[in-house]
């Protein structure tokens, strides 16, 4: 069955709400998305409130996000539970021990990896036993923070965030039916240089994770109601198969979203539906997260403006035509036939570590990303897999494969990872002052 749920962005105070939960207003909420027939809800603590010190781990914050669990399961819904934020709408959650005077990469330093990897424990202990909780996210995008772009990097190696992987997903033994993930945004898919690759995302935890924003380029290279923009997501979930070992190994698109930065408020409920059927015709799919449950309040200030419009309920409670839209998907879609494997694959190049030659051509504008893309505008159900496994035919008919395209490069890229061109302008003020 196929999962629906969204990214719960309390309706009062937005996530400072945890600085002081108010759980009248928490318990309407999850009613409200219980209500549109949605059956989980991703929840996203703020790092800093539950772990202020490097040593402390404070207890009323873990029973905080444990209350909210047990919230989510009165109104019907299943809940996960990331870890580190880190980073959310365009704000950094950072725990001042990591920051200027005790400035330290949360990725390479000893003591930092390791009071990260006593967190992700500490909510695992604390959530485990609630028949409701599904399992964990490390973080939300952290790998933001090892790019140069970023304002206060945390410079990182590949092979240092491996290591910082493995420490987080630990080696000791775990109820098999919780999972724990780690969710990158698509820098890791489409930066050349990045530290983070694309084995990272296709070969840690039980699940490979998705984020699918058509800022990143595409929708200003192609169309915000584009071919490219509305088959998105299926791309993403059809290339993160490409690096995973597993062939059966599912894959959550876990943030999705309809920006108004790009789309017309009335385009979304149709960019929702043509973004969800293109995703759900991939067998792997587990589920779909929509981003988000309500709209950023007007009254905080300092957000991205498209942060206001993207929940499926405004600011005021209603829901609004999107989450109508994605409701009905939702109970159309649930329990659709299981899609048919994909028998043709495009061919992404790769090296012996089976990192991409060039990451650029898997982004919009690419060789890849375009070939992919003509496939399914003409009718075609292509999914992609590594030069390697294009190579051994025991591999390619473990995945069904019977036909292979190679993409010619273009040598181009739409592709930004920066979502919001009002950041790089405030940033060129600032820099210029």
């Amino acid at each position: 069955m196929l999962r629906f749920g969204v990214n719960y962005t309390p309706s009062q105070d937005w996530f400072y709400s945890w600085l002081d939960p108010d759980w009248g207003a928490a318990r309407r909420d999850m009613k409200a998305i219980a209500a549109l027939g949605l059956d989980h809800v991703r929840i996203l603590p703020l790092w800093p409130v539950i772990q202020p010190n490097r040593s402390l781990i404070r207890r009323r914050a873990l029973d905080e996000v444990r209350r909210m669990v047990e919230i989510a399961g009165m109104a019907g819904l299943d809940a996960c539970v990331d870890v580190l934020q880190g980073h959310l709408s365009g704000f950094d959650f950072v725990p001042s021990w990591l920051a200027n005077w005790h400035r330290r990469s949360m990725f390479s330093d000893p003591g930092a990896i390791a009071a990260q990897a006593r967190l992700v424990e500490a909510l695992d202990e604390r959530l485990r036993d609630l028949p409701n909780f599904l399992g964990l996210t490390l973080g939300n995008e952290v790998n933001q923070f090892t790019s140069s772009l970023h304002p206060s990097p945390m410079p990182a190696s590949t092979e240092q965030v491996t290591a910082w992987l493995e420490a987080l997903h630990g080696a000791g033994s775990r109820e098999e039916h919780h999972f724990r993930l780690n969710a990158e945004y698509d820098a890791v898919w489409y930066a050349d240089d990045h530290a983070f690759v694309p084995t990272h995302s296709a070969r840690y935890g039980q699940m490979s994770v998705i984020h699918s924003w058509i800022f990143n380029g595409t929708a200003q290279g192609y169309g915000a109601m584009s071919h490219e923009s509305v088959h998105h997501a299926a791309y993403l979930i059809e290339l993160s198969r490409a690096f995973a070992v597993d062939t059966a190994r599912p894959v959550w698109l876990q943030e999705v979203g309809a920006p108004l930065n790009h789309l017309t408020e009335e385009q979304a409920p149709d960019f929702c539906a043509q973004t969800v059927r293109a995703a759900a015709d991939s067998e792997m799919l587990w589920g779909v997260t929509w981003w988000c449950s309500h709209d950023v309040e007007r009254r905080l200030a300092d957000f991205p403006d498209l942060e206001h419009s993207l929940g499926l309920i405004d600011a005021d409670g209603s829901v609004k035509p999107l989450g109508h839209r994605f409701a009905e998907l939702a109970a159309e879609l649930r329990s659709r036939p299981r899609p048919e494997p994909r028998r043709q694959a495009v061919v992404v190049p790769v090296d012996d570590d089976d990192v991409p030659l060039s990451r650029a051509e898997l982004s919009p504008g690419g060789g890849v990303f375009e070939t992919w893309m003509d496939m399914t505008r003409h009718g075609g159900r292509p999914t992609l897999v590594t030069s390697k496994v294009a190579g051994d035919s025991g591999a390619l008919s473990a995945r069904g494969v019977e036909r292979l395209v190679h993409a010619e490069p273009t040598g181009r890229t739409f592709y930004s990872s920066v979502s919001d061109a009002e950041v790089l302008e405030r940033r060129a003020v600032h820099a210029e002052g």
